[in-house]
């Protein structure tokens, strides 16, 4: 990932249960608000889901794409763009660190290239809100 948008937050349950919220796919819109959506493809060899289809729907932008996921246990994964009608780019990870006992630093590291023309600084904020909405939006639903 060249240029991207990082951020972090503590969330507290082991990596093990974050983990385990973040591979649900079809939970994801009951605590996303903009994936409204989410078909999974094809599962890889560890039972996780390898490739998976999402139905965004972000008020004013809306897509569906295709992810292809690569899982590190329950310490990464990361996920590249397959398919997309809006995006040229969509390439992010969570890295999960143990904290303590009960507590995982998430963080989570995003890129995205979109297909029309955006200045660079638009296209960051964006990702600067996608990311802390979704990393608040996972701390609630592994600590709820």
């Amino acid at each position: 990932m060249a240029e991207h948008t990082r951020s972090s937050i503590v969330i507290d349950a082991t990596p093990a249960e974050v983990m385990a919220v973040i591979a649900d796919f079809a939970a994801y819109p009951e605590w996303t608000g903009e994936v409204k959506e989410i078909h999974v493809l094809e599962d890889g060899p560890d039972g996780r889901a390898a490739q998976v289809k999402l139905l965004l729907d972000a008020g004013a932008i809306r897509d569906e794409h295709v992810l292809a996921y690569t899982w590190d246990g329950d310490r990464e994964v990361s996920w590249t763009l397959v398919q997309s009608q809006m995006l040229r780019a969509l390439d992010g990870s969570y890295a999960l660190a143990p904290r303590g006992a009960d507590a995982t630093e998430v963080t989570y590291q995003l890129a995205v290239d979109v297909k029309i023309p955006m200045l660079g600084m638009i296209k960051r904020k964006a990702e600067k809100v996608i990311i802390d909405r979704a990393l608040a939006g996972l701390k609630k639903r592994v600590e709820g």
